[in-house]
């Protein structure tokens, strides 16, 4: 039995947060063999929205073989290091770079063999670009440590691998091992009105997802949109700019903030839409999208996440992000008529399942883990 130590800011029921949150929900729902889960977590969702029906400062199961601590506020960083060194894990598997709590605390001060800092999408160079003075003086003072010589980077993609070497250099340990996906059923329902489109978004409100530049895109958009956004606002300067071209768009384009939207409402949100919308300026994985494909919407998006070719598929089309491309895209669908739009509907469900490869990504986990466990 391999021990796995994970840190991370937020966990189930936790969901605002978002990917990260969802994507060790499923790596640890998916490695059920051979392997003992404790999660370090802190007491609270995105926006210091506390979880409600937990126990704190203990270890409480989540499933067969995994547990999860909910910590408070008070002495966080000290109970980290003292459970951290209890558990005396096989490895360490910290979950991002910049939290106080749950990345350097552990990175800079943690006892361990071995560890895994899984970078998601943080070292992308559209992320890194906000907030990055901060960034950047943080990530030059730990290469002072030497700390990261010792580390193995997990990335996603090839893509994410070669954002680490530019980072901390080519010769670091780097493991790639995909995320693991929720993929959801295609509504049974269908019909699509020539002229008129459903769109839906699902993403936290923050400038790195690009609502702004979807409302932008709209306002010249000559057909009958109806546009359905959902997620917590994390820039709330950005979404008041949102709000205000809200207010210039014409008749044609009407658009409803729904604010929250739990793991379990997801379906149901994607059933009443046609069409997923988001044009992140970087994408690590996107969850919601690949959630979205398998759910029967085509997707339009930007060409900074791992779903790309869409249109050569018929499940969506990657765009540049300029509103006029975005315009011209969200046009083509609502001019389409039932019959074509079938075509991409079930395009975009055989791109979510000849996209995503279970046992492979099982593969690629366990042989990061066996490293890391120096198996």
């Amino acid at each position: 039995m391999t021990t796995v130590f994970i840190t991370i800011p937020w966990f189930h029921p936790a969901y605002r947060a978002g990917g990260p949150v969802q994507s060790i929900a499923n790596m640890v729902n998916e490695l059920a063999e051979g392997y003992e889960f404790y999660i370090f977590c802190g007491n609270t969702d995105l926006n210091n929205i506390y979880l409600e029906n937990i126990k704190t400062g203990q270890w409480i199961p989540y499933n067969d073989h995994t547990k999860v601590w909910y910590s408070v506020p008070y002495k966080r960083s000290e109970i980290l290091l003292q459970q951290m060194e209890k558990t005396c894990p096989d490895f360490v598997y910290i979950t991002g770079l910049f939290s106080w709590h749950f990345n350097i605390v552990p990175l800079l001060f943690g006892k361990f063999t071995s560890a895994i800092v899984s970078v998601r999408g943080m070292l992308h160079p559209g992320a890194l670009a906000q907030k990055k003075i901060k960034k950047q003086l943080f990530l030059q003072l730990f290469k002072l440590t030497r700390k990261h010589k010792k580390l193995i980077f997990h990335a996603t993609d090839k893509i994410e691998k070669l954002h680490i070497e530019n980072v901390f250099g080519q010769e670091r340990m780097i493991s790639v091992a995909g995320n693991f996906p929720r993929l959801l059923q295609p509504s049974c329902k269908l019909t699509k009105q020539a002229g008129l489109l459903k769109l839906v978004s699902l993403a936290l409100i923050s400038p790195m997802k690009n609502h702004l530049l979807v409302l932008q895109a709209l306002a010249t958009c000559t057909a009958t949109v109806q546009y359905e956004i959902y997620g917590p606002v994390k820039d709330m300067e950005y979404w008041q700019q949102c709000l205000q071209q809200i207010k210039k768009l014409p008749a044609n384009i009407q658009v409803k903030y729904h604010a929250d939207v739990t793991p379990e409402q997801v379906v149901q949100v994607l059933h009443h839409s046609e069409v997923f919308i988001l044009p992140s300026r970087s994408e690590n994985f996107g969850h919601a999208i690949i959630e979205a494909l398998s759910a029967g919407l085509p997707v339009i998006t930007s060409e900074y996440t791992p779903w790309n070719n869409l249109a050569a598929q018929r499940a969506g089309i990657n765009v540049s992000t300029g509103e006029g491309a975005l315009a011209i895209a969200i046009n083509q669908f609502a001019d389409m008529n039932e019959a074509i739009f079938a075509q991409y509907r079930n395009g975009a469900i055989a791109y979510a399942h000849h996209a995503i490869d279970m046992e492979a990504v099982k593969s690629q986990y366990r042989q990061m883990f066996a490293n890391a466990a120096g198996v």
